[in-house]
Parts: C-alpha cells; sequence; structure tokens
C-alpha cells in the first residue's frame, strides 16, 4: 500500500520568515487523518528566510532529526553545543529529559530544511545533540542510512527509537532498492526530482505513506534526491 500525499495538499503555515508544509498534523494545522505515521509525528518542510530562524524553545521525549535541503542551519542548545549544518547532511537532537534550542538561518540566502520528529522508544535519558556530513558521493545509486536506532547502523548519527533515516541520490532512469519488511511502514518524499516508488508516481516534496510493502524500488524519473523514514 502507497498512498501518495501531494505536496500541494500538505498543512501549510506562512508566516513572513517562515513557509512551511505539514505532511502531519502540527500547531494550528490539523488533520485526523495524519496524525502520525507509526512512530513518525512530524514532517515539515521549512523554507527560512536569510537573518530568521526559531528562537530558543524547549523540547522533551522526541527524536528531532534536520536534513538540510538547501543553504545552511545554525543550531545552539541549553547544552553549549554549537553547530552549522549543509544542505544534503544531518543534525539530530534526542531532546530527552528536556532541553532547550535555537535554530537559524545566518546564510545570505534561504536555507530549506526537512524537520522530522520521532516518538522515542527510550525515555529518561539525558539529551544530546550531533550532527554528521555525509558527501553526497556516498549516495549515488543506492540508500545510506543517515540516522538510526538499530545496531549494526555504526555509522549513522545514533536515535532512541525503533526507527531508521535513509537518502538517496539517483540519476534519471536509475534505480535503488530499500529492503522495508512487510511488517513495517516508510514515509518517503523525493526532496528533488520525480520518482516512482513500487510503480506510483511521486513528484518532488511530494509525500508516500507506505505499509505492507516488502521491498521499496524507487526509480528516478528525473536527477533525484530522496528521503525516507522506516518506521515502527
Amino acid at each position: 500500500m502507497i498512498e501518495r500525499r501531494p505536496f500541494d495538499t500538505l498543512g501549510s503555515a506562512n508566516h513572513g520568515w517562515l513557509n512551511a508544509k505539514h505532511h502531519f498534523s502540527f500547531a494550528n494545522y490539523y488533520d485526523p487523518a495524519r496524525m502520525s505515521w507509526g512512530n513518525l509525528r512530524v514532517w515539515n518542510d521549512d523554507e527560512i528566510a536569510p537573518g530568521t530562524g526559531f528562537p530558543p524553545h524547549p523540547h522533551a521525549d522526541m527524536e528531532i532529526i534536520t536534513y538540510v535541503r538547501d543553504g545552511a542551519i545554525s543550531h545552539e542548545d541549553s547544552l553549549g553545543n554549537k553547530g552549522r549544518t549543509v544542505a544534503g547532511d544531518v543534525q539530530v537532537m534526542s531532546a530527552g529529559t528536556g532541553i532547550r534550542h535555537a535554530e537559524y538561518n545566518a546564510e545570505p540566502e534561504l536555507t530549506r530544511i526537512f524537520q522530522i520528529w520521532i516518538e522515542p522508544t527510550r525515555r529518561g535519558e539525558a539529551p544530546s545533540w550531533g550532527a554528521k556530513p555525509f558527501p553526497k558521493g556516498e549516495r549515488s545509486g543506492q540508500f545510506v542510512v543517515l540516522a538510526s536506532g538499530f545496531q549494526g547502523d555504526d555509522d549513522a548519527l545514533p536515535i532512541r527509537t525503533d526507527a531508521r533515516i535513509v537518502a538517496a541520490t539517483l540519476n534519471a532512469g536509475d534505480s535503488a532498492d530499500y529492503p522495508l519488511g512487510a511488517a513495517r511502514r516508510a514515509y518517503l518524499v523525493p526532496a528533488k526530482g520525480e520518482v516512482e516508488v513500487n510503480g506510483v508516481r511521486l513528484n518532488a516534496r511530494d509525500g508516500a505513506a507506505i505499509a505492507q510493502e516488502d521491498v521499496l524500488t524507487v526509480k528516478a524519473l528525473s536527477d533525484a534526491e530522496i528521503v525516507l523514514v522506516d518506521a515502527a
């Protein structure tokens, strides 16, 4: 089962400095049919104007993954962490027992991110933050694990949940397989380009809610960049 969720049907909120699209109910956008997908709770498609951003605010008991599509995002938190994550790279914040953080676009151009929230399966632990570069060459033609709660994904950023975030870049005409397993769910979004997922066409920034599919075959109809969450 693959349910295409076209980009123009997503929830939206334009605050001037922030133009956001919501794949799931978030803030003032509420759709009882789109509350979550497995333990995936939030997938926001955010465009952040230069010199603006999210001021310090608290989180607890949530795994928050930021995938930078264009530009860069600068992070500061109450643990003293500071970092700048650029396009194609990822940062992970495990909010744990509680953390305050701020995220800003300190760049001269628009920054575009996917912000993904996943419910943790381990709670009561100290908060943490990490970021890691993932050169696009390593993702060419195959899925690479960016963040994971599974043993064995040693090169990925750790998250405290039964989930995995993977990404791939595909040239037009190429394809890549992801072994999901029929008992699991996935949510897939092409950050760029058009693709087919087991024969279902997706345009850039469309969402695909996936269940009961043992293997996902993603074919690029144009040069594409794909982000996928494998969720319980």
